[in-house]
């Protein structure tokens, strides 16, 4: 049987890999200065993370329509495909899951939608096992099997800069408080259960790079690792350095989507680890 894995730009699959696991990613959609522009077109991440303190008017981010994951999933269907499984972000923080469903409704049984629960490499992660599995000719129950044990296993943990663009996007509701917004802070935040929940804070950049290192290495041996940051890869970079040795396979860096990145700001840090 032959299974399409489908995805969006939110899960920080790069064009390498998702060629390589023969991945279709569908890009969500950000919105610059009234401009609607697919991710990853028309501006780079790192400039638009130069630029966002700059900016007068935040970018907004929006999920493709219906008919864009409809077009998708009759492509692959035209092509050959029996079956697909269509893997999103979390359906509590995007309308990327109910775009998905519905264009799957229109399209019939043969297209599967899976809310991952996660974001960025915690959706990313679910979506290259998937694939794995299916090129692997695993069956549907298989590969469905996969992603939910892969899933438990994902942690997400990352250090802001400032809670000001979360404050200014309203997507997280313990960051709408304008005091909190005020507090000169280094917020941690975790993703569980679909929800970004708030882990804590420290006063300054180098006593929370320290306690990342900590949390990364509560994990112990990692199967996957993918370090996190919005414009601040040097940071990233001695991350996997001090990490790489305990991770099976390579380690990722990711400068992370601009559909994320506008809501976390820049010199974000943090990491997705998948335990052993």
């Amino acid at each position: 049987m032959n299974i399409a894995i489908v995805t969006d730009s939110t899960s920080d699959i790069s064009s390498e890999l998702a060629h390589e696991n023969d991945i279709h990613v569908v890009p969500a959609i950000l919105v610059v200065n009234g401009q609607s522009l697919e991710d990853g077109r028309g501006i780079s991440r790192e400039e638009l993370y130069h630029q966002l303190p700059t900016m007068k008017v935040s970018p907004t981010t929006a999920a493709p329509s219906s008919g864009t994951f409809e077009r998708q999933y009759e492509e692959l269907l035209q092509r050959g495909a029996d079956q697909i499984i269509s893997i999103h972000v979390s359906s509590l923080l995007s309308g990327m899951y109910n775009s998905a469903l519905v264009a799957a409704k229109a399209i019939g049984k043969q297209v599967h939608v899976i809310d991952s629960c996660h974001v960025s490499l915690g959706l990313g992660f679910q979506v290259i096992a998937a694939a794995q599995a299916a090129r692997a000719n695993q069956t549907l129950v298989e590969i469905q099997k996969a992603i939910d044990d892969i899933r438990k296993r994902i942690h997400l943990i990352a250090m802001l800069d400032t809670l000001e663009y979360a404050h200014r996007s309203g997507r997280i509701s313990w960051a709408r408080s304008n005091l909190t917004a005020l507090l000169q802070i280094k917020p941690f935040l975790g993703v569980a259960d679909g929800k970004v929940i708030r882990m804590g804070e420290t006063r300054t950049r180098q006593r929370g790079i320290e306690r990342l290192y900590q949390m990364l290495a509560d994990f112990g041996p990692l199967e996957r690792l993918a370090v996190l940051h919005t414009n601040a890869e040097a940071d990233a970079i001695r991350v996997v350095e001090h990490f790489k040795l305990i991770v099976r396979h390579h380690p990722l860096i990711i400068n992370v989507t601009s559909i994320i990145g506008v809501h976390v700001g820049p010199n974000g840090l943090g990491f997705v680890a998948v335990t052993e």
